[in-house]
């Protein structure tokens, strides 16, 4: 699918000390709907723990590693699986809407309200010194929340179904990000965050 004949293109979002983009809404030949219930079926979830500050904690979501490479964080190593064939094709509409490549891709289910992901960078060394993340949501609406390392400034983007978020540049040597804990009643979302693993 062109992405000019949708109109459809990544906006900068304008962001000290890093690269910030959005697009609303990812081309794609099926349904957001049908990409949903697909992942969310096909996927082996798994409930890992990590540490944090030294102490073992299950992560308050699930999560599925798929592509080339190995990947390490919170003293937890993934081995990948190798991409099912939606999503090659999602990583290719990914890869023509932003004009990077990517070799692996995280994924996380997270079922409610209750789930969430703590503040972080991706900042890990296979990632390089300045990592494209492409971050791509289905299903309910969350806060994606960006807090300085320095400065403490707060930014705040609501990531909607089919949204695209790129982060670059130096935006993870200066940036944490996470989403909260809620206690409004919302639906579950899947988040696929697409990166290049060396």
């Amino acid at each position: 699918m062109d992405l000019f004949s949708t109109g459809m293109e990544l906006t900068a979002i304008p962001i000290e000390d890093g690269e910030l983009s959005l697009l609303p809404l990812l081309p794609m030949p099926i349904s957001n709907a049908e990409i949903f219930a697909r992942l969310l079926d096909e996927t082996p979830w798994r409930a890992d723990t990590v540490v944090v500050y030294g102490k073992r904690y299950l992560q308050p979501r699930l999560t599925a590693w798929y592509g080339e490479a190995s990947y390490s964080y919170s003293g937890l190593t993934l081995q990948p699986l190798p991409l099912t064939p939606l999503l090659e094709q999602v990583r290719a509409a990914v890869e023509q809407s932003t004009g990077r490549r990517y070799n692996s891709v995280l994924l996380n289910y997270y079922r409610d309200g209750a789930d969430s992901m703590g503040m972080h960078s991706d900042d890990e060394p296979e990632l390089g010194s300045r990592p494209v993340i492409a971050s791509l949501s289905y299903g309910a609406t969350r806060t994606f929340i960006l807090r300085h390392k320095r400065s403490k400034r707060t930014v705040k983007l609501d990531l909607t179904d089919g949204s695209l978020l790129l982060m670059a540049g130096a935006l993870q040597a200066n940036w944490l990000h996470g989403i909260n804990k809620t206690t409004k009643v919302v639906g579950p979302r899947l988040n696929l965050t697409f990166r290049f693993v060396s």
